[in-house]
């Protein structure tokens, strides 16, 4: 008889909060890398009959996404998001694949199309899992945490690398600098210069905004979503007076403090107001330069808009928390779901 997981799988039941209610994100659990020399290195090599940057090593993110415009674009969770970016803005597509789960996560979590047939979800073509969590057992049978995305998986040892976007975006940022061509090895998006500041910012951007949404929205006592929504919003206006006057947060380029707010501010009008109560404002109609901001990035960027599908976006949040919208409508808005340049 297997074990029940549903506190695991089922978000609905295992919602982490505190006793006065507050939302408590648990730490991510796999948290090994991809370096040369290290137990799992990037190189080259050939891979059950299709050609990888690996001798042994299939690097697969298994993420919420859906193809758009013959590109794949992530829907569900920010923190997955962010991934998919650096891997098309670093031209990582060939090395590293990507599997795609529908953005309804139900009982049992994050299913594969095998399971659920949404447009554009494929199968697990390595483990043939119906869900990922079948993935974290596989690597841990005993594993007691959630059963998140992204993940990294290791095809010759059959475990999980890393499930912990901070961490794997850093990977994508630097560790392939040596197979992948002299202009994309150039970009970097942490550099050693500005790394001071980008983690200062990224530090509280986490906690009140990043997290900020979900600590408001998945709050089950009136102070501990008081205690949430207002240092949201006075994050949010920081951050329109960081960007006054600039196209970026962090010394003049696109760094990965960028990439980590994108990812929830693209969230924010569609899915944040309204289905996680953050309705102070809304970022088109109260926060000029954050919009500016966004719109660049969306419109002027391909590793940003191509990566961004705004239906599966807004039905993953929709349909999956049905202890906040039990009845699973997705609403129609907003119109239009970003504003044009």
């Amino acid at each position: 008889m297997s074990r029940d997981t549903s506190l695991q799988s089922d978000i609905s039941k295992g919602n982490p909060t505190t006793k006065d209610g507050s939302f408590n994100r648990a730490p991510s659990s796999f948290r090994n890398t991809i370096q040369k020399g290290g137990q799992f290195p990037p190189e080259a090599g050939f891979v059950a009959g299709i050609i990888f940057m690996f001798p042994w090593l299939v690097v697969r993110i298994v993420i919420s996404t859906i193809l758009c415009s013959s590109s794949q674009a992530p829907g569900g969770t920010a923190w997955a998001h962010r991934t998919l970016i650096v891997r098309k803005l670093k031209g990582l597509e060939d090395l590293i694949s990507v599997s795609t789960v529908s953005p309804r996560m139900g009982a049992n979590g994050w299913p594969f199309s095998n399971v659920d047939e949404f447009p554009g979800a494929t199968t697990d073509p390595v483990n043939n899992s119906d869900h990922v969590k079948d993935l974290y057992l596989k690597a841990e049978p005993d594993y007691g945490g959630r059963f998140t995305v992204p993940v990294l998986w290791d095809t010759k040892t059959g475990t999980i690398v890393n499930n912990e976007s901070s961490e794997i975006i850093r990977v994508f940022n630097s560790d392939f600098n040596h197979i992948i061509s002299p202009e994309k090895a150039a970009l970097d998006f942490y550099p050693t210069n500005l790394r001071q500041e980008i983690d200062e910012v990224n530090a509280w951007i986490y906690d009140t905004v990043n997290n900020g949404v979900y600590k408001s929205g998945f709050a089950n006592t009136q102070k501990a979503y008081e205690a949430a929504v207002h240092p949201l919003f006075e994050s949010l206006d920081r951050i329109e007076k960081i960007l006054e006057g600039k196209e970026y947060l962090v010394g003049g380029c696109l760094t990965e403090a960028d990439i980590r707010l994108y990812t929830t501010i693209v969230r924010f009008d569609p899915v944040y107001h309204g289905h996680f109560k953050c309705n102070f404002r809304t970022i088109r109609g109260g926060y000029p330069n954050i919009n500016r901001w966004l719109k660049n990035l969306y419109w002027n960027n391909d590793a940003f808009q191509s990566t961004t599908d705004f239906d599966h976006i807004k039905t993953h949040y929709y349909w999956s928390h049905t202890m906040i919208n039990p009845t699973r409508v997705v609403p129609a808005g907003p119109i239009p779901v970003i504003e044009p340049l």
